[in-house]
């Protein structure tokens, strides 16, 4: 699913679960950061991967607490990166229910 703007993304991670989100930096209304941010509190949180073709933008949404980048001129890679970041997720869970 694709969705232009933070109000759409807001409304689509309210009403379904995804395991992962992939987020750009410049949506129509507003920085991708915003969703970042908020769905660092969601229960089983999905993994969030930036995907700016900016640096910048990759760096703010990093900043933001998104779990990898996969600029948009390496899309390529994209599953790479996220069976990367699914392992540090599995990772940081047991490393948790550990301490």
């Amino acid at each position: 699913m694709v969705v232009p703007s933070l109000a759409a993304a807001r409304q689509v991670l309210t009403a379904s679960r995804f395991d992962v989100v992939l987020i750009d930096y410049d949506l129509d209304d507003g920085k991708g950061a915003e969703i970042v941010q908020e769905v660092q509190n969601q229960v089983n949180r999905p993994i969030v991967i930036a995907i700016s073709s900016h640096s910048a933008g990759n760096q703010a949404l990093l900043q933001a607490g998104a779990d990898a980048v996969c600029g948009k001129m390496d899309f390529k890679n994209i599953e790479t990166v996220i069976v990367e970041a699914r392992s540090k997720s599995l990772l940081k869970a047991v490393i948790v229910a550990n301490d």
